[in-house]
């Protein structure tokens, strides 16, 4: 029995290393689990872009989206880990779904094999310019002296905007009424009419209208100011200390796919992420580029699990 399971390990090693030999062999699904037209799907068509040229084969971008990136995410756990099927993963679809779901469809420390992050969007937080205040000390003040007065639009409950203004109504010290919408289109065009006050937006979608003077930024959620926006002082530097809030974007595959794949995919995806075509794409719009090793994307999702079910529970944030 003991030479039995030596040879079936052997022959399992030795198919899981041919595998890696020939990789990839045929063109590989990128499941995207948001809708067209986010601010994730020009970043991952840009990566499988990238991913496709370097390999000589394609990297074809699939969306599924729905419940928060669960049910495209759910789809690659449940497919085979031979390294064609990979997906985004990234601090909504992993961290923060634990944090609010009390069932997810998977686990997201077990079920994946990371491959590397390659994006870092920090929020912003954006006022209509009718709003009395300057800055980020000024806004503190205003919510402090009319305590539920502060209407807040987010993308939807438990998104990275939801978090991100509620830590940091924790961390300061106030209390603000929260408006979920479904997604950024709508919160935008509400927060544009000043029908709500303020947003923690991404900066792909808040600079513009920044620049227009259509929306006042106040800062920005990252401990370094921005390349694209240096004028904009952090949320840390002003006064709330450590505070950092953003979406980090990378690739998983299934967990049990070859070690030898998941490093293919990672030396590829960092002569990606410095390519020229790709970071003009991201550094304009605020998004910082980044590549790390499959070990440390999964330690950052680690820490990150603690700290946003933390948020979710002082907030009383559940999935609706």
């Amino acid at each position: 029995m003991i030479r039995l399971s030596a040879v079936i390990a052997a022959v399992f090693l030795f198919g899981a290393a041919a595998l890696a030999q020939t990789y990839p062999s045929k063109p590989v699904r990128v499941i995207l689990p948001y809708p067209p037209g986010g601010s994730s799907d020009p970043l991952v068509r840009a990566m499988a872009q990238k991913l496709g040229d370097g390999f000589k084969v394609n990297f074809v971008v699939d969306n599924r989206p729905g419940a928060n990136g669960i049910i495209g995410t759910e789809i690659l756990v449940k497919s085979p880990p031979d390294g064609y099927t990979i997906a985004l993963g990234s601090t909504s679809t992993m961290p923060m779904n634990a944090a609010i779901y009390a069932k997810l469809p998977y686990d997201p420390l077990k079920d994946f094999a990371f491959i590397s992050s390659f994006s870092f969007t920090p929020l912003i937080l954006v006022v209509h310019p009718s709003v009395p205040v300057k800055s980020v000390k000024e806004f503190i003040v205003l919510a402090k002296a009319k305590t539920n007065q502060v209407v807040y639009a987010s993308f939807g409950v438990g998104g990275v905007a939801h978090f991100g203004a509620e830590l940091f109504s924790h961390m300061a010290g106030i209390k603000m009424i929260h408006v979920p919408y479904k997604g950024s289109g709508p919160s935008t065009i509400d927060l544009l009419a000043g029908q709500v006050m303020a947003s923690f937006d991404t900066m792909q979608n808040a600079m513009p209208y920044v620049r227009a003077g259509r929306m006042r930024g106040l800062g920005i959620a990252s401990l370094k100011r921005s390349t694209v926006a240096p004028e904009i002082p952090t949320i840390d530097e002003t006064g709330v200390k450590g505070y950092e809030v953003g979406t980090m974007f990378g690739l998983v595959a299934p967990a049990g796919t070859p070690r030898e794949i998941i490093m293919k995919l990672n030396a590829e995806m960092e002569r990606a992420v410095t390519h020229p075509d790709v970071t003009k794409m991201m550094i304009p719009v605020g998004t910082e580029p980044m590549h790390n090793t499959p070990e440390e994307f999964a330690e950052i999702i680690r820490k990150d699990m603690p700290k946003w079910a933390k948020v979710a529970r002082d907030a009383s944030m559940h999935a609706e």
